[in-house]
């Protein structure tokens, strides 16, 4: 558990300067990552990728969480 929290945090953080160019703050970035861990491990899994280690997590999190962030901007838009 504290570990899924760690790293959505890194994950998180890292989507968003990757897209934006800053984070979210700490809840913010703990919650974006661990959703993208799902969509990350979920994708990966679609494509007969394993993903063990905490790099791997770090970086499958991260990738989930860059296109949960660019789904919801795109949704945004559509509203907006």
């Amino acid at each position: 558990m504290i570990a899924a929290i760690i790293i959505g945090a890194i994950a998180g953080f890292l989507a968003g300067k990757i897209l934006f160019g800053e984070g979210f703050g700490i809840i913010g970035n703990i919650i974006i990552g661990i959703v993208g861990g799902f969509i990350g491990r979920f994708l990966f899994g679609l494509i007969g990728l394993g993903i063990n280690g905490t790099i791997a997590d770090i970086i499958s999190a991260t990738i989930g969480a860059i296109i949960l962030m660019f789904v919801l901007g795109k949704v945004k838009e559509k509203k907006g």
